[in-house]
């Protein structure tokens, strides 16, 4: 899924920190891994079967970086092709483990899968496709210091706990890391129909579960 070389722009300051990673530069290298080290954990566990190995995937994983900065080549993001490192040599121990579940298979079963919430309180087109046509019921009647909360944060944070490994690490770099939709694909190694499903399915329990709270306070 690599962008074409002649239409891909990098992010400004990328080709610095590039250099920078090359010439060994070690407060580069570990602002990146203070930055990515998150996600790329929760990008090892939709393949291995237990935390302590995602920890070693991870590290394998930035070894991997170390070496291989001088091929990269820019035709993606530096996270994407880090993302790549770290799900390609996941998806390898995870196949060692016999635990790995194709993407492919992922997203079919979650389309066939009954929706937590009907879709036509999604909107299925233009810039905001797959958010809600609008808000959960009550919503409007709250106060804003209760929407935003640490009791409503923690029970979205609780929802997205307890999703099934790929809708949470998708709805995770999605909604709560502000990543696009290109760069979820990219790095996870997705089509566009399966990261659409998979996201649909996790906001739709997301929101679901919201709004038995929200509601459940109003009574």
């Amino acid at each position: 899924m690599d962008n074409d070389a002649s239409s891909y722009t990098p992010p400004p300051g990328e080709a610095v920190t590039v250099e920078a990673l090359r010439r060994g530069d070690e407060n580069v290298f570990s602002e990146l891994v203070t930055e990515h080290s998150p996600a790329m954990l929760r990008v090892a566990r939709m393949h291995v079967s237990s935390q302590a190995v995602a920890d070693e995937v991870v590290q394998e994983a930035w070894l991997g970086v170390i070496s291989g900065i001088d091929r990269f080549e820019g035709r993606a993001s530096l996270k994407t092709w880090i993302f790549r490192i770290v799900a390609n040599i996941a998806k390898t121990r995870g196949e060692r483990e016999r635990r790995s579940v194709p993407f492919s298979s992922v997203g079919g079963r979650e389309g066939n899968a009954e929706a937590a919430v009907d879709g036509d309180r999604f909107l299925d087109a233009g810039r905001w496709a797959g958010h809600w046509t609008s808000a959960p019921s009550r919503w409007s009647e709250l106060p804003e210091e209760q929407l935003v909360g640490g009791e409503t944060v923690g029970v979205v944070e609780a929802a997205i706990a307890a999703l099934p490994e790929v809708q949470r690490t998708v709805i995770t770099l999605r909604d709560v890391e502000g990543w696009s939709s290109e760069d979820v694909r990219n790095a996870l190694d997705l089509t566009e129909t399966n990261q659409r499903v998979i996201l649909h399915r996790a906001r739709s329990k997301v929101r679901r579960a919201l709004e038995g709270y929200l509601d459940g306070e109003q009574r």
